[in-house]
């Protein structure tokens, strides 16, 4: 909250500065102004999500004719959560053993089937607290296991001598970000608030690491691996603020509540149970 209006006053401050003086203001006051706008921007309401907003309304019109014939087939969305878990290992156990590629190739895959066992419970009338709970929970698993398995990668020469700490140390905090994502969620929706903002949800975590390592690989030395771990990380700590700055937006003009015990109300933790919207 602080930081959100640290930026926003700086921002406003250093546009009317702009304004005032135009071409007569000095370079540096120039470009204050702008990294101030520029810094402001991922906590703006206009940009609290990134890309996936509008690709993965796209991919939706995909999955809905595959999740009506899936339904068709009688097969189970927990089965297909139960899958997706085993693909993430797997593209975990490939990121340790130096796999990049392979494990570029099952995390995406991994995405797609947690998205696609949301619809077939939806298409199929078969959604259930019991299945949303065991999707949140081995995708918090398989994150786990992931991040784990990028940092062993690090750990056994994945990156050069002198970055191995920092990577490892960076691994650690995507890993620690992103629960802490997933967790703000959760919370804001055990207190009946919508909590869907942010520019580093698991779906952009997904693409963002997925997508160059299956076409690139490691990088050299394994420096572009670091540099999208790290990217991550930001990402994640970005949207853990954005996240506590929207409820607190939603809050702050809201009556005290007398219960600390929530109704379970909206499926808690049914992060991307295959909705395009539903992102942790």
């Amino acid at each position: 909250m602080l930081l959100g209006r640290a930026l926003f006053v700086t921002r406003v401050l250093a546009t009317k500065l702009e304004r005032a003086y135009g071409k007569r203001a000095r370079p540096t006051w120039i470009a204050v102004g702008r990294a101030a706008r520029y810094c402001y921007l991922p906590f703006s309401p206009e940009h609290m999500n990134l890309v996936t907003s509008w690709v993965f309304k796209r991919v939706d019109a995909v999955l809905v004719p595959i999740a009506r014939a899936l339904v068709g087939w009688r097969v189970r969305p927990n089965t297909l959560t139960t899958v997706a878990f085993l693909t993430l290992a797997g593209a975990a156990t490939a990121f340790a053993m130096g796999q990049v590629r392979l494990g570029g190739f099952l995390l995406l895959l991994s995405g797609f089937l947690d998205m696609l066992d949301g619809k077939v419970a939806r298409q199929g009338g078969q959604l259930s607290r019991f299945g949303a709970f065991y999707d949140s929970t081995l995708d918090r698993l398989g994150e786990a296991a992931l991040f784990g398995g990028i940092a062993i990668f690090f750990q056994r020469g994945g990156v050069s001598e002198v970055w191995v700490f920092a990577a490892v140390t960076m691994s650690m905090a995507a890993l620690t970000a992103g629960l802490i994502v997933s967790y703000t969620r959760a919370r804001a929706e055990g207190l009946q608030l919508d909590c869907k903002v942010g520019v580093g949800t698991r779906a952009e975590r997904i693409v963002g690491l997925g997508a160059p390592s299956l076409f690139f690989g490691a990088g050299p030395e394994g420096l572009l691996l670091f540099g999208i771990i790290s990217v991550i990380a930001l990402l994640a700590v970005i949207t853990v603020v954005q996240r506590i700055i929207h409820v607190y937006k939603l809050t702050r003009n809201a009556p005290a509540e007398t219960s600390a015990a929530e109704p379970f109300s909206t499926f808690v933790d049914s992060l991307e149970k295959g909705s395009s919207s539903d992102r942790s």
